[in-house]
Formats: C-alpha cells, sequence, structure tokens
C-alpha cells in the first residue's frame, strides 16, 4: 500500500484539506455518539451554561446567542435526525479521507460526488437561511472539490506513467 505523497504547494493544500475533512468527519461522528446519549433538556442546560457568561456580559454576543437558540430549537424527533445526520456525513467523510490518504483511486471521484451533494444542501439551505459559518464552509468545500479534481488527474498520469514503464 503506497501512501499519499507530495512536495508540491498543490499536493500540500489538497493534503491539508482532505485532514480537515477528516477531522471534521471524526467531530461529527464524536458529536452524534454524544449526541445519542443527551436529552434536548439536557443539550439545553449545557449550551446555557457554556453561553451563560458570554450572554451575560453581551446579549448581542453573536456565536453564544446563535448556539443558545440552536440548541433550543431542539426537538424529540429532530433529535435522531440529528444523530443520523452527524453519523452518516461524519463516517462518509473518515472512510473517504482514509482512503485518500491510503491513494485509493475510487475514494476521489466518490469525495468529488459528496462535496457536491454537500455544497448542493449547503446551497439550498442559505436560500433560506443565509449564515456566513454556512458560506465559508460551503467555499471551503468547494475548494477541496477544485484539488481533489487536480490530485486526481495527476494521481491517474502517474500511474499511466508507471504502467507504461513496467509494459
Amino acid at each position: 500500500m503506497q501512501l499519499l505523497k507530495g512536495n508540491s504547494l498543490l499536493d500540500r493544500s489538497f493534503q491539508a484539506g482532505i485532514t480537515l475533512k477528516g477531522i471534521d468527519g471524526l467531530l461529527e461522528v464524536i458529536g452524534a455518539l454524544l449526541f445519542l446519549t443527551a436529552t434536548p433538556t439536557r443539550i439545553n442546560s449545557l449550551i446555557d451554561f457554556m453561553t451563560f457568561h458570554a450572554l451575560s456580559r453581551n446579549p448581542n454576543a453573536f456565536l453564544a446567542s446563535h448556539l443558545l437558540h440552536a440548541s433550543q430549537a431542539i426537538t424529540a424527533h429532530a433529535h435522531y435526525f440529528i444523530f443520523f445526520y452527524l453519523l452518516s456525513h461524519g463516517l462518509a467523510k473518515v472512510v473517504l479521507v482514509v482512503a485518500l490518504w491510503c491513494n485509493r483511486m475510487w475514494a476521489y471521484p466518490a469525495l468529488i460526488i459528496l462535496l457536491m451533494f454537500f455544497i448542493a444542501y449547503q446551497l439550498y439551505r442559505m436560500t433560506f437561511a443565509p449564515s456566513v459559518f454556512l458560506a465559508g464552509l460551503t467555499l471551503f468545500d468547494a475548494i477541496v472539490v477544485w484539488l481533489t479534481i487536480e490530485e486526481y488527474k495527476k494521481q491517474k498520469i502517474t500511474r499511466r506513467i508507471k504502467a507504461e514503464a513496467r509494459a
């Protein structure tokens, strides 16, 4: 098994991008598992505790007020949706990132397709709930898609050259 290698800025950017996606996926899986063990009441209490200090100093604190609002919107029905959403997205990202680090060719188009679905969904969400965070995430996903396409092209050429050299 040959691990992903590269020394150019494009290679390093691709490696950093997929590593961040892998960490994001791992955090989503951990979050899903933690979310499954918590009730909506517990989650609201935790967010209240975490945001109390910031909101007591500044009632308009952006991150704290948004976290508090989001936690209060969680109902028992949404609880399982959030769990499955986080778990499925997290596992998909982790599996694909590990496959990319192991330089599996099938993982390149799979990641591109997965991220294109994420981008489409995020753009849809922004049509009725604009968010700076979501816009940044969408831009990051688009950059990772572009880097993945470029790396895929490079890997295909490298493999073709090696195959021709053996023949």
